[in-house]
């Protein structure tokens, strides 16, 4: 089961290169300035690590506003969901 929780932006690793629409990026910031964020990331707990596939873009908002922790569902999985999301 996931649970939602702040994790810092450091810690959490984007494996996938993923190119951001600027224009969403722009529009997620003045969001997240103004009413927080309301939406978590998905991120993937394996062996005490994070890892996150989605939520790019307000990942990106977070990082440019100079956010130190993100709102995130944490799933924790073995290494071999990990393996699945990265083929």
């Amino acid at each position: 089961m996931a649970k939602v929780q702040e994790i810092p932006l450091n810690q959490i690793k984007r494996p996938l290169p993923r190119t951001n629409d600027p224009n969403k990026v722009k529009a997620l910031m003045e969001s997240i300035a103004e009413i927080g964020q309301q939406e978590p990331i998905d991120v993937l707990e394996v062996d005490g690590q994070y890892y996150g596939f989605s939520g790019c873009h307000r990942y990106e908002a977070c990082q440019r506003l100079g956010q130190e922790t993100i709102l995130a569902r944490v799933r924790k999985a073995p290494r071999s969901v990990l393996k699945m999301h990265l083929a």
